[in-house]
C-alpha cells in the first residue's frame, strides 16, 4: 500500500497569534471545516509561484501555456509577476463551496457545504460531493441544484387508501348478500314443513262422528224392531 504524502505544511510558528487570527478570520468567511483546507490552499498558491519562478527565463509559449492552465481554473493571469503576486484568498475563490454561495445557490458558506456534502449540487450534470472541488471557468454557468422527487402527502396516501377499502367493502357486500338471500329462503322453507308436520289429523276424529251416527241409527232401528215385534 503506498502512502499518500501530505499536499500541505504546517506553520514553522505553530504559536504565531497575529497568523492564528487571521485564520481563523479566513476560515470563517470561506466556511472551511478547519485549518487543513486553509494550509492545502498555500501549498497550491505555493507550487504556482515555484513554477512561475522556474519560467521567468523562458520563452512566451511556455509562459502562455501556464497563463492558460491557470485560466481554465479561474485564475486570470498575464504576466509572472500577476502569479508571484496571488494569494490563498484567490484560491479558496475557486472553490465550488465559494461559487455556489456567489450564484445564489444557498445563504451561505455553511448551507453551501451542505448542501455539497449531501449530494445536491450538480457540475454539468455531474453529482459533486467535495466542497473543495475547483471548478473548470468553462463549467460555471451549468452549477444546478438536484431537483428532489416530492413524496405523496400523508393525507392523500389516506384519501386514496381510505377509497380503496370502500370499494372492496363494496364487493364483499356484494358477494354476501345473495348467499344470505339463500339462507333466508332454505330457513322459511324449512319452517314451513315443520309446520305442516306439526298440524293435528283431522280426517280419524271425522271419521270417528260418522262412525257414532251409525251406531245411533242401527240402535234404533233394533228398537223398532222390538216394539214390531212385541
Amino acid at each position: 500500500m503506498i502512502r499518500k504524502r501530505k499536499t500541505y505544511s504546517r506553520p514553522k510558528r505553530p504559536f504565531d497569534k497575529v497568523r492564528i487570527d487571521e485564520e481563523a478570520k479566513i476560515k470563517e468567511e470561506y466556511g472551511l471545516k478547519n485549518k487543513k483546507e486553509l494550509w492545502k490552499a498555500e501549498a497550491k498558491i505555493k507550487s504556482m509561484r515555484e513554477k512561475a519562478k522556474k519560467l521567468i527565463s523562458a520563452g512566451p509559449d511556455e509562459q502562455q501555456a501556464l497563463f492558460d492552465r491557470l485560466g481554465k481554473i479561474g485564475i486570470k493571469v498575464n504576466s509572472i509577476t500577476d502569479i508571484l503576486g496571488l494569494d490563498k484568498r484567490d484560491y479558496l475563490e475557486q472553490r465550488l463551496q465559494t461559487i455556489v454561495v456567489k450564484k445564489m445557490l444557498a445563504r451561505s458558506m455553511k448551507s453551501a457545504r451542505q448542501l455539497i456534502t449531501h449530494k445536491k449540487v450538480l457540475v454539468d450534470g455531474k453529482m459533486v460531493s467535495a466542497p473543495s472541488y475547483v471548478v473548470p471557468f468553462g463549467l460555471r454557468d451549468k452549477i444546478s441544484l438536484k431537483v428532489s422527487k416530492r413524496k405523496p402527502e400523508k393525507k392523500i396516501v389516506e384519501a386514496e387508501a381510505s377509497e380503496d377499502n370502500k370499494i372492496i367493502n363494496e364487493k364483499t357486500d356484494e358477494i354476501v348478500e345473495p348467499n344470505v338471500k339463500k339462507d333466508e329462503e332454505l330457513t322459511t322453507e324449512k319452517d314451513s314443513s315443520e309446520a305442516s308436520d306439526d298440524k293435528p289429523d283431522t280426517a280419524p276424529a271425522e271419521d270417528q262422528v260418522e262412525n257414532k251416527e251409525e251406531d245411533k241409527e242401527t240402535q234404533e232401528e233394533v228398537k223398532e224392531d222390538a216394539k214390531e215385534n212385541a
